[in-house]
C-alpha cells in the first residue's frame, strides 16, 4: 500500500495532507484529551470526596437528632423498652408496683360487679375511689393550691340537627365550653350517644354523669352543662370552698322550692355533683322516676299532684329533683346547695339585652385600673382574673350587699337558652325563634370577645362575626 493511500486515512486531518503532519496533529489531540481527562478526573474525585464527607456528617447528625427525639439525655432508672432492651423507653412505661395493683382484685375496675350503668349500685364507692387515689399518688383529686379537680360533662344528639343552623350553634356552644375549660384547667367530656337507651331527652344526663364518675375517679366534682348553655364570664371561678360540706349544687331559690313547691324553683340543666357514694345513691333514686323505670307513668302523675305550677304529665328530671328535696328532705336536702348568689344558670331572656351595659361598666373599671387592660399571655389569665375580681368587689358600680343586685351588675356566669332548642328548632311557643337565635349569637360573641382579647381582637358588635384588632391596650411605660 503506497503513501498516498495511507495519507488518505481518517486521522490525516484532511485529504491529500502528508502523513508526518497528520501524526503531529494526532499527538496534539491526544495530549489535549489527556489534559481534559485529568481535569475531569480530578473534578469528579473532588465531588466524590465532598459527597462522602457530607454523608458521614449527615448520618452522625441524623443519629444525634434521632437520639434526642427518641430518648432523654439521661435515661432515668435504666429505662427498659417493651422488648426488654436497655436504652429505649417503653411506650407504656408504668411503675412496677402500680402495674401489679392494676391487675389485682383490689382494683375496682377488675370487679365485674362494678358497672358504669344506672340500676346497678356500687357498694362502698368512697372506699374504692380512695384506694384508687392512694395507689395513684401522681393523679390527685385536688390541685396543689387546694382546688378540686373538675370534669365538665356535656353532650348532644348523635344525628344532624333539623334546624338548618343548629349544628353551627352547637359547635359554637361547644367551643365556648372548651375555651372556659382551657382557661381554668378543667377537663371535659362531650358525649353524643345514649348510654341508656330508655333514658332519653333531659334524662340522658344522669347515666352519663354516673358513668363519668366511674371513668374519672380522680375528678372530685362533675359539672354537668346542657348543650344550649353558654359561659358568659370567662374570668369567674366557681366558689368551691362554699360547697365544702355539700355534694350537689343547683341554681334556684329556696322559697320557690320549699314554700311555693314550684317545678321551676330550680333548674336542673346545669349542676355540680361531687364524685362520691352519696351522689351515686342519689342518682339511683333520682333516675327511679325516669323513663326506664316501671314507675315512670305514676311518677309523672305524682309530680303534677305535688308541684303547684306543673302543667304537663310526663315525669321530668327537674320536677323529680324538686320533689325529692320536698318529700325526702331529711335524706337529701342537707347535702344539696341551692345557689343564687351568681348566675350558675342564668335565664337568657333576662340577660341577653344587658351585655352592652355590663361591658361599659367593665371598660370604665379598666380605665380607672389600667393594669386590667394590659396585654398578657393567655396562661396568665387566672392571675389577671383574680385581680379583676378584687376590683369588682370594691367598685361601687358592681358591689352590693344584696346578692340579687350584685348578680345583675357583673357579667353573668352562665346564660342558658332554656326552651330554645337550637338543634331541633322546636322552641317553646312563648318565644320567637328569631329572638332565640339572635340571643345565642349575642351571648356567644360576648363570651368570645373575652377570649379573643388574649389574641388582640374583638367583634365589631355582638351581632357580627367580623373582628378587628384592639387598639386600646394599656402599655406601661
Amino acid at each position: 500500500m503506497d503513501a498516498g493511500v495511507l495519507g488518505k486515512g481518517p486521522l490525516d486531518g484532511g485529504f491529500g495532507r502528508p502523513l508526518k503532519g497528520s501524526m503531529k496533529r494526532l499527538k496534539q489531540i491526544v495530549e489535549s484529551l489527556n489534559d481534559g481527562l485529568i481535569f475531569m478526573g480530578g473534578a469528579v474525585s473532588a465531588l466524590l470526596l465532598v459527597w462522602a464527607l457530607w454523608r458521614i456528617g449527615y448520618s452522625n447528625s441524623s443519629m444525634e437528632m434521632e437520639t434526642e427525639l427518641s430518648f432523654p439525655q439521661k435515661c432515668p432508672d435504666q429505662c427498659i423498652s417493651s422488648n426488654g432492651n436497655r436504652g429505649s423507653i417503653s411506650s407504656n412505661r408504668i411503675d412496677h408496683g402500680v402495674d401489679e395493683w392494676e391487675k389485682s382484685s383490689e382494683n375496682f375496675y377488675n370487679n365485674p360487679e362494678v358497672t358504669y350503668t344506672i340500676g346497678q349500685p356500687i357498694r362502698d364507692w368512697d372506699k374504692k375511689r380512695k384506694l384508687w387515689l392512694d395507689r395513684h399518688p401522681r393523679v390527685k383529686n385536688f390541685t396543689d393550691d387546694g382546688k378540686p379537680r373538675v370534669l365538665m360533662v356535656s353532650g348532644s344528639q348523635g344525628v344532624p340537627c333539623r334546624n338548618p343552623f343548629g349544628d353551627h350553634l352547637l359547635l359554637r356552644f361547644f367551643k365556648n365550653k372548651v375555651d372556659y375549660c382551657r382557661l381554668h384547667g378543667i377537663d371535659m367530656f362531650y358525649n353524643n350517644v345514649l348510654l341508656e337507651e330508655h333514658m332519653f331527652t333531659f334524662w340522658a344526663k344522669i347515666p352519663l354523669v354516673r358513668a363519668a364518675m366511674v371513668a374519672h375517679p380522680e375528678a372530685e366534682w362533675i359539672w354537668w352543662m346542657d348543650s344550649d348553655a353558654a359561659i358568659t364570664d370567662m374570668d369567674f371561678v366557681i366558689p368551691w370552698e362554699t360547697y365544702r360540706d355539700y355534694n350537689m349544687v343547683v341554681h334556684g331559690w329556696d322559697h320557690l322550692v320549699f314554700e311555693k313547691r314550684s317545678w321551676v324553683g330550680l333548674n336542673a340543666g346545669i349542676f355540680l355533683i361531687r364524685n362520691c357514694e352519696w351522689s351515686m345513691e342519689f342518682m339511683e333514686r333520682w333516675s327511679a322516676m325516669g323513663p326506664q323505670s316501671p314507675l315512670y307513668i305514676s311518677s309523672g302523675k305524682l309530680l303534677s299532684k305535688v308541684l303547684s305550677d306543673r302543667a304537663f304529665n310526663a315525669s321530668d328530671d327537674q320536677s323529680a329533683l324538686v320533689y325529692l328535696l320536698i318529700k325526702e328532705k331529711d335524706k337529701w336536702a342537707d347535702r344539696i346547695y341551692i345557689e343564687h348568689s351568681y348566675y350558675l344558670n342564668g335565664y337568657w331572656v333576662d340577660i341577653v339585652g344587658t351585655y352592652e351595659n355590663i361591658t361599659e361598666k367593665y371598660e370604665a373599671m379598666e380605665k380607672e385600673n389600667p393594669m386590667l387592660n394590659k396585654r398578657h399571655a393567655e396562661k396568665m389569665n387566672r392571675d389577671y382574673a383574680e385581680m379583676r375580681e378584687h376590683y369588682i368587689r370594691s367598685d361601687k358600680n358592681f358591689y352590693s350587699d344584696n346578692d340579687d343586685i350584685m348578680v345583675r351588675r357583673r357579667r353573668p356566669f352562665v346564660t342558658h337558652f332554656t326552651g330554645c332548642q337550637p338543634c331541633s328548632g322546636d322552641h317553646n311557643k312563648i318565644y320567637k325563634g328569631e329572638n332565640c337565635w339572635k340571643g345565642m349569637e349575642r351571648a356567644l360573641n360576648f363570651a368570645d370577645d373575652q377570649v379573643l382579647k388574649h389574641y388582640g381582637f374583638r367583634h365589631d358588635n355582638l351581632q357580627s362575626s367580623h373582628v378587628n384588632p384592639i387598639q386600646s391596650f394599656y402599655f406601661p411605660s
